[in-house]
């Protein structure tokens, strides 16, 4: 209870909002019934709306449901406007802001989606490797963040568990950081930690380096690109209630509204509230959480416009742990019980608040001018242990109990021109942006005492006898660029041919913690070049190329290594990627060959972070998703990968594994409307990662893993007259322990969880 009181204003605020929404309900010519944007299996149920008619004669009129409802209407003396029509799709358009993409067939994907400098854009025009994931699937595997739907790709794997500090992945074998997830396009926005599903329209996935597409990633990302997308007022207004229930015994609410305002409905709210509290997947553990996310738009003729603002507040008793284990030795120690934490009495407090607009205006019909712009506040209070000495293979390690709190204040925007145009036979799709993202960072790391401990058996946190302090200005990052990218389309489009160039400029400036001077930095300048190309031999068919190259930051050294706080050197990465796309009508298939290299980042004897050499990674995807059969749908994923350190140090180590890295993973999922029972459908999910080695030196191997997922829902407008979901999943079926990895460093993955919601429409 204390939390909800700490948090009262904006409680009070999320309800007041909520309220208010419904209410508004009435102002419209008709009440719709609520329903999402996204195809669902309900029973048929008809909605007449008002249409324009001409006046006819008694005798002339029909029975349909329309009419009826005109003659209890009085007469009115001027014409009634219009019933508005919903915007076409933003795809193939100069917008970004307006009707997403439709989805593909099965509806668990998008056919396209935003992807950055080069637009909304279809699947089948983009010479890289994208996916599109839609609220439906989001809201079918009752994901509670974006991690949970990510890993329907066999591209991608979380490195962090549930209910941990964050959400840290890797795409196509490299680290992808929490805060390299773009909020509508922009870095740094949202949540450092993790972002929550219900305030997600659409994920975006960008296979491989996205420096030109996206800018420079704040943490150094270049194994892919997440973009979410926020939720937009619908087309149909609505209203709906969620309680849900997680195991242990973690239960919460969840309240979203939907309306749209003005003659042409071109103004809309939508507004999502969550609150959850009690245990969940760690034994003796709390997370409490609280959500209110608020986003109005206006849609007009030339002129859009957003605001997104949400506040996420979590408060977490024992988190999900990481450890060191030992490279010494020919075993790994075998994962300990899911539901353990081998840091018991940890405490975690994360706070995010987030507000962001964006515009888009049309200079003419080919000629679109837009402009984004968003601040973040976020901060961390943390129990932060560490393993001063690493697991042995019976799980033993020496436990240090440390503080380790942080803030960051970040600006991002962007500023551009987007264009469509003919010179001759050749269409172009032009696009120049200047984009700009600043942060400010600091820290408190405070050391306290050692204590023997076991994995298995863990002991007390031993005591901090130093003071807690406030933590202080450290470092300030600024990421400037300028980029221009040109698509151009010959022979009716079967041709498409991108060219595209960036410049960026990376600053960082370090100050001192006691006195708050400055004390190092760099300035560092990159161009960053593009070249794709999509060849269509049938209209179904897309045959693509790329070559990207990227500029990263230096990577700030994190708490627990010998150099914790040192800032390394920027680096390039370079991918080179060919594929084909193949739309068969109501399943897509693709597949994709490519080479990812960068330096190699290491942690060497004196547990130091270093770069070593070269990392390479080649691979080839698989993947087919869509409507298989009618009522079924599917997708499915396989990678494999081969990580290969090319010029280590140590040339006994050339040609190795790079460590945590698999060499194949696999996804694949179905869900099924059952003929038997109308609204009734079952689900069920496979999660495969290969082996990975432990250390470079590639002496060891972490196991493989597989996870298996379970699911049933059932919508019936039986109960209430509107639309009613029940909604049944269980994760880890079998309960399987397993690590999740990036090398030496190491967490478990989640227990067998069961998850329940009901969603009431009104």
């Amino acid at each position: 209870m204390n939390y909800f009181k700490n948090n009262k204003n904006r409680w009070y605020l999320g309800v007041a909002t909520g309220v208010m929404s419904v209410c508004l309900t009435g102002v419209g010519v008709s009440e719709s019934r609520a329903q999402s944007t996204e195809t669902r299996v309900l029973p048929p149920v008809s909605v007449d709306a008002p249409q324009q008619r001409a006046r006819v004669s008694p005798a002339a009129r029909t029975r349909s449901s329309a009419p009826r409802a005109a003659r209890v209407v009085p007469r009115q003396t001027a014409e009634r406007p219009p019933v508005p029509v919903a915007p076409p799709t933003t795809m193939g358009t100069t917008r970004t802001i307006g009707k997403p993409a439709p989805a593909y067939a099965g509806g668990q994907v998008a056919q396209g989606g935003t992807l950055g400098l080069l637009g909304s854009t279809s699947v089948m025009n983009t010479p890289f490797s994208t996916v599109n994931f839609t609220s439906q699937l989001i809201e079918d595997q009752q994901a509670r963040t974006a991690a949970d739907t990510l890993i329907n790709d066999s591209s991608v794997r979380t490195t962090t568990g549930a209910n941990g500090f964050d959400d840290t992945f890797q795409i196509r074998g490299f680290p992808v950081a929490a805060t390299d997830v773009g909020l509508n396009g922009l870095y740094g926005l949202a949540s450092s930690q993790r972002v929550p599903a219900q305030i997600i329209e659409r994920i975006e996935l960008l296979k491989g380096p996205g420096a030109l597409i996206n800018g420079i990633a704040p943490g150094n990302s270049i194994g892919g690109g997440i973009n979410v997308v926020t939720k937009r007022a619908t087309d149909q207004d609505f209203s709906r209630l969620t309680p849900f229930f997680m195991s242990a015994a973690n239960y919460g609410l969840h309240l979203e509204t939907s309306r749209r305002f003005g003659d042409n409905k071109e103004w809309g709210v939508r507004f999502n509230g969550v609150g959850r509290n009690g245990e969940a997947s760690i034994n003796d553990g709390n997370f409490r959480s609280g959500l209110g996310a608020v986003a109005i738009d206006y849609r007009g003729e030339r002129f859009r416009w957003t605001l997104d603002a949400f506040s996420q507040n979590d408060d977490t008793d024992n988190f999900r742990p990481q450890i060191s284990l030992s490279a010494v030795g020919a075993t790994i120690p075998a994962a300990p019980d899911a539901r353990s934490n081998w840091y018991p009495g940890t405490k975690l407090r994360q706070k995010d608040n987030t507000v962001a607009t964006a515009a888009e205006y049309d200079l003419t019909d080919w000629l679109t001018a837009y402009a984004g712009v968003g601040y973040r506040e976020g901060s961390n209070y943390q129990t932060f242990p560490t393993s001063a000495t690493p697991v042995d293979a019976l799980g033993n390690f020496t436990v240090r109990n440390t503080y380790y709190d942080s803030y960051t204040k970040t600006v991002s925007g962007n500023v551009g021109l987007r264009s469509q145009f003919d010179t001759g036979f050749i269409s172009h799709k032009l696009n120049f942006v200047y984009t700009g993202y600043q942060q400010e960072y600091g820290y408190a790391y405070i050391v306290g005492n050692t204590a023997a401990s076991n994995i298995y058996n863990p002991s007390p946190l031993p005591s901090i006898t130093a003071t807690r302090t406030s933590p202080q200005h450290s470092l300030t990052t600024t990421l400037q660029s300028v980029a221009v990218v040109d698509t151009m389309s010959f022979l009716n489009d079967t041709v498409l041919l991108t060219g595209g160039v960036r410049q960026q400029n990376v600053k960082q400036d370090n100050f001192s913690l006691t006195t708050g001077a400055f004390t190092s930095g760099y300035d560092a300048s990159a161009t960053s070049p593009l070249g794709g190309i999509v060849v269509k031999p049938w209209h179904n068919v897309s045959l693509y190329a790329n070559y990207a190259e990227g500029l990263s930051q230096g990577t700030v050294v994190g708490a627990g290594f010998s150099n914790t706080g040192t800032v390394l050197a920027p680096y390039q990465s370079k991918q080179q990627e060919a594929g084909v796309k193949v739309d068969w009508g109501t399943i897509t298939t693709t597949a994709a060959v490519f080479q990812i290299s960068r330096p190699s980042l290491i942690t060497n004897a004196a547990n130091a972070r270093v770069y070593d050499g070269e990392q390479r990674n080649r691979g080839v995807e698989l993947s087919v998703y869509g409507l298989i059969l009618p009522g079924l749908r599917g997708m499915a994923s396989a990678t494999f990968l081969k990580p290969e350190l090319t010029n280590p140090s140590d040339p006994t180590q050339r040609g190795n594994d790079a460590a945590g890295t698999p060499d194949k993973t696999f996804s694949a999922g179905l869900d099924w409307d059952t003929p038997w029972i109308p609204g009734f459908a079952l689900n069920g999910r496979v999660i495969y990662t290969g082996s990975a080695y432990l250390t470079t030196a590639n002496t060891v191997k972490f196991p493989d893993w597989t996870r298996l997922d379970l699911g049933a829902r059932y919508t019936t407008t039986q109960l209430t007259g509107k639309p009613v979901t029940f909604r049944f999943n269980i994760e880890n079926v079998t309960g399987e322990n397993y690590w999740l990895t990036t090398g030496t460093y190491v967490t478990v993955g989640a227990p067998r969880t069961y998850l329940l919601s009901a969603a009431f429409d009104f």
